[in-house]
């Protein structure tokens, strides 16, 4: 059974085709090829990448590669449905809370303070001409977006072997079958008890992928999901997670959720048309109707 792991994307993503097949080693070869060039595209902690080149041109109509575009029209898609509560402009202020060191070489990225209220509605792509233009200074983040696009390029690879599971730090696809022949399991961690699940959710063909204001602190009250409305961290909601289709749609909705707070966070999943399970700092829960038919 070929399995592999490898850090990239700030985390250990770990690969694992259930089957021996011939050319599953080159299949798994290809889906991390598609972690490493979405980081290099997408991140916003190397001055070099494509992202960090489009920041760096406020103004003016920029041509991106398929791979960014796609990312910065799906976060804007997802922005516009919560409402703001999701909006990847926020990059300028999540850096200025103190995320701002590339994790591989602990290199400090600055960029220039965003022009006054920035928001989703200051970038513009055109579809035709595959390009994005950013009408104000600010510095969009795809931290919400990109590993979920990862994954998904990923299980694309690995879908002719059907049985399979990609673990990127928490967000998950699992294909078909664990070897025994049955729905995977995904544990999700307990928000205040570290090491310990407080739920295990059995997944087919699906993405599952948790928010929790446990992830990475730099203060006692503040966390790295930032409401974009406030500019503060929520504090309504321990932990977010999302059952759907794909795991760019899970991370993101699973965001969204976190800063609307359980009731409307709740009713968003809903309307979105995935499953959700969101626990309050108290452990009090909220769960979609179809959570347990879906899980």
């Amino acid at each position: 059974m070929p399995l592999r792991t490898e850090a990239v994307m700030g985390t250990l993503v770990t690969i694992h085709v259930v089957r021996e097949a011939e050319d599953a080693n080159a299949a798994i070869d290809r889906a991390f090829g598609w972690f490493h060039d979405i980081e290099t595209r997408c991140t916003r902690f190397v001055p070099t990448s494509e992202l960090m080149q489009l920041n760096a041109e406020p103004g003016m109509p920029v041509s991106v590669s398929p791979v960014l575009f796609e990312a910065i029209q799906f976060a804007l898609r997802v922005a516009e449905e919560s409402g703001g509560a999701f909006d990847p402009t926020v990059g300028h202020r999540m850096e200025s809370r103190g995320f701002n060191r590339e994790h591989r070489t602990g290199q400090t990225i600055t960029t220039p303070a965003s022009a006054g209220d920035v928001t989703f509605r200051d970038v513009v792509i055109d579809q035709e001409a595959r390009t994005v233009t950013l009408r104000r200074q600010l510095t969009l983040d795809l931290g919400a977006v990109a590993k979920g696009l990862a994954v998904d390029m990923a299980a694309r690879e690995l879908e002719p072997f059907r049985d399979f599971a990609i673990d990127a730090g928490g967000d998950v696809y699992m294909g078909g079958s664990n070897p025994r022949g049955e729905p995977w399991l995904v544990g999700i961690c307990h928000p205040r008890c570290e090491g310990e699940l407080i739920e295990t959710l059995s997944v087919s063909d699906r993405a599952v992928c948790t928010s929790g204001d446990y992830e990475r602190r730099v203060l006692d009250e503040e966390h790295h999901i930032l409401d974009p409305r406030t500019g503060n961290s929520p504090r309504r909601v321990a932990s977010v997670t999302v059952v759907a289709p794909s795991a760019m749609l899970a991370d993101a909705l699973a965001t969204a959720a976190f800063v609307m707070g359980p009731d409307d966070g709740i009713e968003f999943l809903t309307g979105m048309g995935v499953e959700g399970l969101i626990f309050t700092p108290d452990l009090h829960r909220y769960e979609t109707r179809g959570l347990r038919l879906a899980a």
